[in-house]
């Protein structure tokens, strides 16, 4: 059997291969040498591996050992985020030990899971498997989210369980909120500014929807309130607006981005559906267009019950009690294929999406005991 890179080698060789996604194109790149190098390494120690394509240069991972139904996946994005080399205290691409800490783009968020995971299966391995693990390595989480939507497409089995090895210290999260970022755009009339009768003005159409956006903001979070959360109620944030061309003409029309951050047992669709029934009176109002545009696919709500055996017993191995978090994961797409779900991983959220991202050694062995019991549980 061929010999594996060690831990910290391997994680060298995965952040040395850049994954960024993103959605614009001039940052945007393929996840594919990565998925390539995961499944070489798990294909040495006798996984089956199968690689989906999901567009060009991108791909899933889906690595299976053992048979039969049930068993634990072991799930992760492969793709970063953009960078600012200029801002990184040393290479991005290069693994760099300062302070106790590994530096590198993606550390934490998230390849770093994947080293730890196979680590963990190492020390397992000559074990007879009953059940099987299954890792699973997805692309454009941290754009466009093809991966996971592609995923659920898969036939992952029947497994028990799944963990996202997303940056959360070790501790067990079992909700977070949904995310939907949309661009309402509202068209008029441009006119001469002399005469408001010459065109419809697509701003004042607008601070009419806001006021209308903001009322409805208002009176979800007067309905939905969840105390594990810090921000303990849906938020909607006006993110940027772009209208008009010059003082002295009337605006023809009007964008305004905003993004939208649901409770569990609150839906995108829904939600979605009445921001429509709200704007519609005002668009007739001012005689004029609007549009909805979906700027990013949106995630759902996801909550994992308190009392789920998955819940309860990464709280035993953890000594933490499962917590809320904010930022969005790909852990809705597994609850809608069936599979309890965790999301639980080394490293803090902290350091994701900024310069001089790392992973702190001390999370390592923690991380890599806990996945050894996790496998245990649910495979030996």
């Amino acid at each position: 059997m061929p010999s594996l890179p060690k831990n910290i080698e391997r994680l060298n060789a995965l952040i040395a291969t850049p994954s960024v996604s993103s959605v614009d194109p001039e940052f945007d790149m393929g996840n594919l040498p990565v998925i390539e190098l995961l499944a070489n390494w798990l294909d040495d120690v006798g996984f089956s591996t199968h690689i989906q394509p999901v567009g060009k240069n991108k791909a899933n991972l889906i690595a299976r050992i053992g048979e039969g139904k049930g068993g634990l996946i072991l799930s992760g994005h492969t793709d970063t985020v953009p960078y600012n080399a200029d801002r990184w205290q040393s290479d991005p691409f290069n693994l760099t030990e300062r302070d106790n800490k590994l530096f590198g783009l993606g550390s934490c968020d998230m390849k770093g899971f994947f080293s730890l995971a196979i680590e963990a299966y190492l020390r397992l391995q000559d074990q007879p498997f009953k059940k099987p693990l299954t890792l699973v390595a997805t692309c454009d989480e941290e754009s466009t989210m093809s991966g996971a939507h592609a995923l659920t497409l898969e036939q992952l089995g029947f497994p028990d369980a799944c963990i996202i090895g997303e940056p959360t210290e070790l501790t067990p999260i079992r909700m977070h909120k949904s995310i939907m970022m949309n661009r309402l755009t509202i068209t008029g009339r441009s006119g001469h500014s002399s005469n408001p009768d010459l065109g419809i003005n697509a701003i004042d159409a607008m601070t009419d929807a806001m006021m209308a956006l903001n009322s409805l903001k208002a009176d979800y979070q007067k309905t939905y309130q969840e105390a594990a959360f810090a921000v303990q109620s849906p938020t909607m944030n006006f993110g940027c607006i772009h209208g008009g061309d010059n003082p002295n003409r009337i605006c023809h029309q009007c964008a305004l981005d905003f993004d939208f951050r649901g409770l569990p047992g609150m839906s995108n669709q829904d939600v979605l559906a009445e921001i429509r029934k709200q704007i519609q009176p005002i668009a007739e109002k001012h005689q004029a267009e609007f549009a909805i545009e979906s700027l990013f696919g949106g995630v759902e709500p996801f909550e994992q019950h308190a009392e789920s055996g998955l819940v309860l017993l990464a709280e035993d191995l953890t000594h933490k009690t499962a917590e809320a978090v904010a930022f969005a994961t790909e852990a809705p797409f597994y609850k809608q294929m069936g599979i309890d779900t965790l999301v639980m991983g080394p490293g803090s959220i902290d350091q994701a999406h900024q310069p001089d991202e790392f992973l702190a050694f001390d999370q390592i062995e923690p991380c890599v005991t806990m996945l050894e019991k996790l496998i245990g549980h649910y495979c030996l």
